[in-house]
């Protein structure tokens, strides 16, 4: 006969996630924001690319010893857009995704915007 245990939660274990699925989930709920154009490379991230194909375009992340998680992210917005409203959404979209679907809290999100894209009207020519 097999017994159960009363507290199965004392033994809880450790669960770990690979650096590729934070990326992705942080990318994903970036581009889900509206007004948001595409993430965009920095020289930096453009490098860790080029050796490191696990890297994301647009994001870095620096994780600090106490547990702390640093994002920076950087993309480019549509023209017309608030841009201290884009970035307040992408900050909060980006924490809750992270905290709802790996419980890791992000100490600082940082989202910075370095270019501005423009959409032609393709009914009038315009710009």
């Amino acid at each position: 006969m097999v017994e159960m245990e009363e507290n199965v939660n004392d033994n809880k274990g450790k669960v770990t996630c690979d650096r590729k699925i934070l990326l992705s989930i942080i990318s994903l709920a970036t581009k889900e924001i509206s007004g948001v154009s595409e993430l965009v490379d920095t020289a930096e991230t453009k490098l860790k690319r080029i050796f490191n194909k696990n890297d994301s375009r647009g994001v870095k992340l620096k994780f600090y010893p106490n547990g702390k998680l640093v994002i920076d992210i950087y993309i480019k917005v549509f023209a017309g857009v608030n841009i201290p409203d884009i970035s307040f959404r992408v900050q909060e979209n980006v924490k809750n995704n992270i905290a709802s679907m790996i419980d890791v809290k992000a100490g600082k999100i940082n989202v910075h915007i370095v270019g501005v894209d423009f959409i032609k009207n393709e009914e009038e020519g315009e710009v």
